[in-house]
């Protein structure tokens, strides 16, 4: 069985997922079944368009919480939480120790 190197890893929104199955559609013709059935899932729960979601994610990379990464903003910006407590439960899933100032200003970008 041949080795399998991973050479980078890339957190993927919803949006920019979305995005290139439009691309894979064009270029194929035709989505797979598993394929339609993301197309179907993001068509629901994907409500920004990318630039939106980089103009989102830009703001909050500006506010420079140290121990906030790529992969937890995208999380962020994927389910989009109304309030704190909502802001709180995404967090709560990653071992992360943030202020709650901190978790106030991410809110705030968002709102």
């Amino acid at each position: 069985m041949p080795q399998i190197e991973v050479l980078n890893e890339k957190s993927v929104g919803l949006s920019e997922l979305k995005e290139k199955l439009e691309e894979i559609k064009k270029r194929d013709k035709e989505l797979t079944f598993r394929a339609n059935k993301v197309k179907e899932y993001l068509d629901i729960f994907a409500k920004l368009k990318s630039k939106e979601i980089q103009e989102l994610k830009s703001k909050i990379e500006a506010l420079q919480i140290p121990r906030l990464k790529d992969k937890h903003i995208i999380k962020i910006l994927d389910i989009m939480p109304k309030d704190l407590d909502s802001l709180k439960t995404v967090l709560s899933a990653e071992n992360l120790a943030i202020k709650p100032e901190e978790i106030k200003r991410i809110l705030e970008c968002l709102v």
